[in-house]
């Protein structure tokens, strides 16, 4: 059974910082794409940041560029980061980790494993 958990999340006031981890079980995504999304009350689900399948690729979402940064390291158990600096309240949202079995990784229907999430909010 494949599982990804992330862990992280929490209240931070507002130009804090907060690093979001994702851990794989079940399966390795070395070589797959895995993203952050998250997704905000009564909004879509959105797509943070994203690596391709050989990590030779990201895709940042323009609301966040120069502020998170994603990264990840390959191993029996593929973890899945996501720092996160000057925190601004629209970035307030539930934050889902992902992962592929494709070469398409930039959206969300690329993505077949999803964790449950972990929550962040920015306060001002």
């Amino acid at each position: 059974q494949v599982q990804l958990v992330e862990s992280g999340g929490g209240w931070v006031q507002s130009g804090g910082s907060l690093r979001l981890s994702c851990v794989a079980s079940g399966r390795t995504f070395n070589n797959d794409p895995m993203a952050w999304f998250r997704q905000a009350t009564g909004k879509q689900r959105e797509l943070v940041a994203a690596l391709s399948g050989n990590s030779g690729s990201t895709s940042t979402a323009n609301s966040v560029k120069g502020r998170f940064t994603i990264s990840k390291v390959n191993g029996k158990n593929t973890e899945l980061y996501l720092q996160m600096n000057s925190l601004k309240p629209e970035d307030t949202a539930t934050y889902y980790c992902a992962g592929g079995t494709g070469r398409q990784y930039t959206e969300a229907r690329n993505y077949d494993y999803w964790g449950q999430g972990t929550q962040v909010t920015v306060s001002s």
